[in-house]
């Protein structure tokens, strides 16, 4: 440690992302990354953004790319805020929504970048287990607070929540912003988005890496009331107003413009999810139900840990967490092609 850092460095406890090995033969099932390319459509964007107006700074209202997000989902361009990958965004919404008096409420099992957050701004937080089933009971987040977040499907478990539930919340939770990060609801789990325009403390969050494939070109957004997105324009405009470069605002664009491509690639997608809850189950794991683009798994017999050495010995790589204790024993497993899937099966029955 150096005598030259600020005293808050030395508290952080930074995010570990998941790994990101050089070797290319590898069947890489760890990070959530869509095994389908983006649509054509953002190729060509991006060969068209490649000229002498690189030399130009991007429009840092990203303009172009809120309305083609606002026009996706009948809101207005003022309910759409931008930045560099939905981690950015939500760093955003951190300082500008979730630090007051009372504490931040979020599950005691959930995206691990949130108590980052909360040490980067020194933000006051409790977190909420989760119940027995891993399932995230909103009734338990109806007390005093400064903000609530949670994912939905929730991370890493992929078990999602009704839209119902999350609107009972909102209808007793006023007082204080509730951010609902969508980063995995395209793959068969109901959005909120539906209900920003009833409730002006909801926020939600969307990235392009999942879905649209994009997770190289950085770009996620929040939704929600124009109070809210103004506190973001703020905060981000006092960090950095051009987040967003020609590249990813044109690539982004065209990938939402792109409907066909991405309905067909979540569709993909969840199929080969539930052919693979299927198998694994064949060979006596338990699955948690899933909303998203991996799976959350246990072997009823085999150490967790184990079993991430030895498919790693197959060149297969999945996700395991020595933490909390109570999903030691399980592995995230990222959705991949069919073909990925079958390698993957193939491997366990070796292993098993």
């Amino acid at each position: 440690m150096s005598k030259f850092w600020s005293d808050v460095v030395h508290k952080l406890t930074p995010y570990v992302p998941g790994e990101q090995p050089k070797l290319t033969n590898l069947v890489k099932l760890n990070t959530n990354e869509n095994p389908y390319g983006p649509s054509p459509k953002v190729i060509e964007a991006l060969k068209a953004e490649a000229a002498d107006t690189l030399r130009l700074y991007p429009d840092p209202n990203s303009d172009v790319l809120k309305a083609a997000i606002a026009s996706n989902f009948n809101l207005q361009p003022n309910q759409v805020f931008v930045g560099n990958g939905s981690d950015e965004v939500l760093a955003h919404v951190f300082q500008a929504l979730l630090k007051h008096d009372k504490p931040l409420l979020f599950p005691d099992i959930s995206y691990s970048f949130y108590p980052v957050y909360c040490g980067l701004y020194a933000i006051d937080y409790q977190t909420i287990p989760l119940a027995s089933d891993f399932s995230i009971h909103l009734d338990d987040y109806k007390r005093p607070n400064g903000g609530i977040i949670f994912p939905n499907p929730n991370a890493p478990t992929g078990i999602p929540l009704a839209l119902n539930e999350i609107e009972c919340l909102l209808q007793e939770n006023t007082e204080s912003v509730v951010v609902v990060d969508e980063a995995y609801v395209d793959f068969g789990t109901e959005s909120a988005v539906g209900l920003i325009n009833q409730y002006p403390n909801l926020l939600v969050t969307h990235t392009l890496s999942k879905a649209r494939s994009l997770a190289g070109l950085r770009v996620g957004y929040a939704l929600g009331s124009v109070d809210l997105i103004e506190a973001l324009i703020r905060v981000k405009d006092s960090f950095n107003s051009y987040p967003i470069d020609r590249f990813a605002s044109a690539g982004a664009v065209a990938a939402m413009q792109d409907v066909a491509h991405f309905e067909q690639t979540c569709q993909k997608v969840i199929a080969t999810r539930e052919a693979l809850v299927r198998d694994l189950t064949a060979l006596g794991f338990e699955v948690l139900p899933s909303g998203a683009n991996f799976i959350f798994a246990k072997h009823k017999t085999h150490d967790g840990a184990e079993l991430t050495a030895k498919l790693r010995e197959h060149n297969i790589i999945v996700r395991h967490f020595k933490s909390p204790a109570r999903i030691s024993n399980y592995l995230r497993i990222t959705i991949g092609t069919d073909q990925q899937s079958k390698q993957l099966i193939d491997a366990l029955t070796v292993v098993l």
